[in-house]
C-alpha cells in the first residue's frame, strides 16, 4: 500500500504543477480563460492537486515511521 500511496501522491503533485503552469502561462500571456476555465481556477485546482499529493507523501511516510517503532 505503501508504493501505490507514494505513487500516487508524486503522479498528482507532479499533475498539480503541470496545471499550475500551464494556468501561469496563459496569464502572463494575456488569456483569462483555457477552454471554458478561467485561469485562477485552473491555478487553484493545481494548487489543490498539489496539496493533496502532499498529503499522500505525508501519510505515507508517517505509516512508515509508526511500522518502524
Amino acid at each position: 500500500m505503501n508504493g501505490a500511496l507514494v505513487l500516487f501522491g508524486r503522479a498528482v503533485g507532479a499533475i498539480g504543477v503541470a496545471i499550475c503552469v500551464l494556468a501561469s502561462i496563459a496569464r502572463i500571456t494575456g488569456h483569462y480563460t483555457l477552454g471554458s476555465y478561467q485561469a485562477g481556477t485552473l491555478l487553484l485546482a493545481g494548487i489543490a492537486a498539489m496539496v493533496a499529493g502532499c498529503l499522500a507523501l505525508l501519510w505515507a511516510m508517517s505509516s512508515r515511521e509508526s511500522r518502524g517503532r
